[in-house]
């Protein structure tokens, strides 16, 4: 606990700097992030890539010759609370743009009921549930990670080639849970697998054995479990308990070191995953940005894309020439896809200057292509990953077929 209060006290003292002496027309960026709840696992690395990216825009004179500032809003991984911190990003912080949320289950009711009526544009560097393609937001929900529509093939892809013929599943009971879920399971029989039971959960409880017990009926091969760190890791301690389950197969939010550590790797050695990752030079120009400012770069996702959420917010506000909310979202597409002229990480200077020539941009992302459709979503590529020896590696990376 003493650990994560500083932690969050030093987010807390970047924000205030980053906010001290700002202009009044300055762009100023909320990042709504899980700092604490099941999330937390990811929301400290996400906020290294959120300030990754302003400092890179503030070393290249910020935005409009103003520096960008930060404002930072906890969701506790819950969708009230959520909310709650983005009411205050908009209505006290006055942020022009909002990084966030990660869990598809806060940021579908923060765009219903903050971002659309405000007219705020939310890009989510993480929400990849099947339901935010159609949703009505007004066109202000955008993403820089793709839908669980594809990666729930890809995991079906992955799962057929390791040689799994049935599984079991466990996901959890929100949108981001329920529509991958359901995305796998599609794919998943279509290639000839059999899922033999699934069930949801609620996050926060001491016991699930109850789930465990319902998803092993039919005695599945593995299980294929769709949840997050926190509640995630006493899943995975109670499969192996009770002797439900000794086989797992993840996806995106179970991909963290500290499930490894806390469970024990010869528990979970050649346990394997999905998650979105992209290759590169955009991608390798990130990297070496970040292991530069923070250390070498975690096996986690989405530290990347959200990233790429704030120079893409920045970048349109330089091409819009405003802080206005709906004038940045205007700009959204024009700076993130074709035509134009290819923007890397660590080109931002370059971009600005392009863009006051009155020249077209294409970023193309740290992520890989942020190229938002009608809908705000982006394609992408997925990473098949293993635990190996205690360590998340990367086994390929590849375009779902």
């Amino acid at each position: 606990m003493g650990k994560l209060t500083q932690t969050l006290g030093l987010v807390s003292a970047a924000a205030l700097t980053l906010a001290s002496g700002a202009q009044a027309d300055s762009l100023k960026i909320g990042a709504l992030m899980p700092m604490t709840g099941d999330l937390q696992a990811y929301g400290i690395t996400c906020y290294n890539g959120v300030k990754l990216a302003i400092d890179e825009v503030n070393a290249a004179g910020g935005v409009m010759g103003a520096p960008v500032t930060l404002a930072v809003g906890d969701t506790q991984t819950l969708p009230q609370p959520g909310v709650d911190a983005a009411k205050k990003l908009v209505s006290v912080e006055g942020v022009h743009g909002i990084v966030g949320a990660l869990s598809s289950g806060v940021t579908i009711p923060v765009a219903k009921s903050v971002a659309a009526p405000s007219e705020v544009p939310q890009i989510s560097p993480a929400s990849t549930s099947p339901e935010i393609t159609g949703l009505a937001d007004d066109d202000f929900l955008f993403r820089t990670v793709p839908t669980d529509a594809v990666q729930g093939f890809a995991l079906a892809q992955v799962a057929q080639e390791k040689g799994v013929g049935s599984v079991g599943i466990v996901y959890v009971n929100n949108d981001y849970g329920k529509g991958l879920a359901d995305a796998f399971s599609s794919a998943f029989e279509g290639l000839g697998g059999s899922v033999t039971a699934r069930t949801g959960y609620e996050q926060k409880q001491a016991s699930y054995r109850g789930e465990l017990q319902a998803a092993s009926q039919g005695d599945p091969e593995a299980l294929v479990l769709v949840g997050y760190p926190e509640n995630g890791q006493t899943i995975i301690r109670q499969a192996l308990e009770g002797g439900y389950f000794n086989k797992f197969i993840f996806t995106d939010g179970m991909k963290a070191p500290e499930i490894v550590d806390n469970i024990g790797a010869e528990y979970l050695n050649g346990s394997f995953g999905t998650s979105p990752e992209s290759i590169g030079e955009s991608n390798q120009r990130f990297r070496d940005a970040y292991n530069a400012a923070f250390g070498e770069l975690p096996p986690k996702p989405y530290i990347d894309s959200s990233y790429d959420a704030v120079i893409l917010l920045a970048l349109a506000a330089e091409k819009a020439q405003s802080t206005n909310p709906k004038a940045i979202r205007d700009a959204l597409r024009a700076v993130a896809g074709p035509p134009g002229a290819p923007v890397m990480p660590g080109d931002f200077a370059k971009a600005i200057e392009m863009i006051k020539a009155g020249e077209d941009i294409d970023y193309v992302g740290a992520a890989g292509p942020e190229n938002f459709d009608a809908a705000g979503d982006v394609a992408g590529t997925y990473a098949h990953w293993e635990i190996q020896d205690g360590q998340i590696v990367t086994v390929k990376v590849f375009e779902p077929k």
